[in-house]
């Protein structure tokens, strides 16, 4: 049995679509022994499928050494519906893979697309060879598109489904800041300007850390441009979303207060075992450091790598006055004490003759003479007992 121009047809298919000849023809010859396997009642392990590049289609039965042809009556017909259905097939899964090849190797790339329209929340967009769904979660908040608009988009990965290759495209990462910021600046790509690091919140606020291999090259107004003109190619791309160009510094000190403008810091304390520091800034300063709902700080945080505690610097003084205050609150108490036993111990000892006699109920004379009987001289009434004579008196 033979297949009419199967050969050209071969040819033809790896040439146009990049499928090689001998896959194919492995392919068919596969298919051909499952189909030829329903008409006859050998073994299958005794069977194999035979087929030319001409086009001759075979099915031998093969026992020992012996061989014997028992392909099916019609059996070119088959064989021909066989090979058109593989080919069919194959060409399908060639320019699956060809896709998946092609937007695989776009992977962290910006490409654009064009929107077909609203689906599933998201949108569904025109790739060109493929379509998929820009989805909520990587939608830029409250950013809207019109049927047929033109859109950039980050690829951030193309996964392989029963259905065919899926590309997972977003507007929302951070990838998307970093290649806007490598189109736009040719510095980048030159390798003059390098960026360090990107945190971002869609929609809101982006702070970029840019470092300068050349000295004499500003890496902030060189990424802003003249009049502003770079910068604000990028915003409009993002939807006028807020762009901070941040100085990237070795030093922890000075990258956290880079990344804390344009709030002014005064002094950064370092904590590098928790990798943590305490920046104090002026009170007129704390509300841009934090930022409208802790934004500023958030993404400082987040570009350095550092826990950051903000302290105003006058509230760090009154911590500051109130410990010394404190301090000297517990001297003048302990002075007090002292004093208080000092005053009591002098208090024993000018206690008068006439004050004890009274209190013994006696008279000064009686108490001078009891006085001198222990031992004590004692003139006159307005003398001053002495503190072993009180605890005589006691005994």
């Amino acid at each position: 049995m033979k297949i009419d121009n199967f050969e050209a047809m071969l040819e033809e298919i790896g040439r146009d679509r990049g499928i090689k000849k001998e896959a194919l023809l492995e392919a068919i010859k596969a298919a051909m022994l499952s189909a030829a396997k329903k008409h006859l009642k050998e073994p299958e392990e005794e069977l194999e499928a035979r087929l030319t590049s001409a086009g001759e289609a075979k099915i031998i039965h093969k026992v020992g050494d012996k061989e014997k042809d028992v392909t099916p009556k019609d059996f070119g017909r088959l064989a021909a519906q066989t090979a058109k259905q593989v080919i069919i097939q194959r060409i399908r899964e060639a320019e699956k893979e060809k896709i998946f090849d092609e937007f695989n190797a776009k992977q962290g790339e910006i490409i654009t697309g064009i929107v077909q329209r609203r689906e599933y929340g998201g949108y569904l967009v025109n790739l060109g060879k493929i379509e998929t769904v820009l989805a909520v979660s990587e939608q830029i908040p409250g950013e809207t598109f019109s049927e047929r608009e033109r859109i950039k988009v980050y690829v951030v990965e193309t996964r392989k489904t029963p259905k065919g290759p899926f590309v997972v495209i977003s507007r929302a990462h951070s990838g998307l800041i970093k290649k806007l910021f490598e189109m736009e600046i040719p510095e980048i790509k030159e390798g003059i300007l390098e960026i360090k690091a990107i945190a971002r919140e869609p929609g809101k606020r982006t702070k970029i850390a840019i470092h300068s291999n050349d000295e004499k090259i500003g890496a902030v107004g060189t990424c802003v441009g003249h009049m502003g003109a770079r910068i604000q190619n990028i915003v409009r791309e993002l939807g006028q979303e807020r762009i901070d160009i941040v100085e990237w510094q070795e030093q922890p000190e000075k990258f956290i207060t880079k990344a804390l403008s344009p709030a002014k810091v005064s002094k950064v304390e370092l904590n590098k075992e928790e990798k943590s520091a305490r920046v104090f800034l002026p009170e007129k300063d704390l509300s841009l450091a934090i930022g409208k709902e802790g934004q500023n700080v958030r993404l400082a945080v987040k570009i350095t790598g550092w826990k950051i505690d903000i302290v105003s610097l006058e509230k760090a003084d009154e911590i500051a006055a109130g410990k010394k205050t404190v301090k000297k609150l517990d001297r003048l108490e302990e002075a007090k004490q002292k004093i208080a036993k000092i005053e009591a111990a002098g208090a024993k000892e000018k206690i008068k003759v006439h004050e004890k006699a009274k209190e013994m109920g006696i008279s000064s004379k009686e108490l001078i003479e009891k006085l001198k009987g222990l031992g004590f001289e004692v003139k006159v009434a307005t003398s001053v007992i002495p503190e072993e004579a009180l605890d005589k008196l006691k005994e």
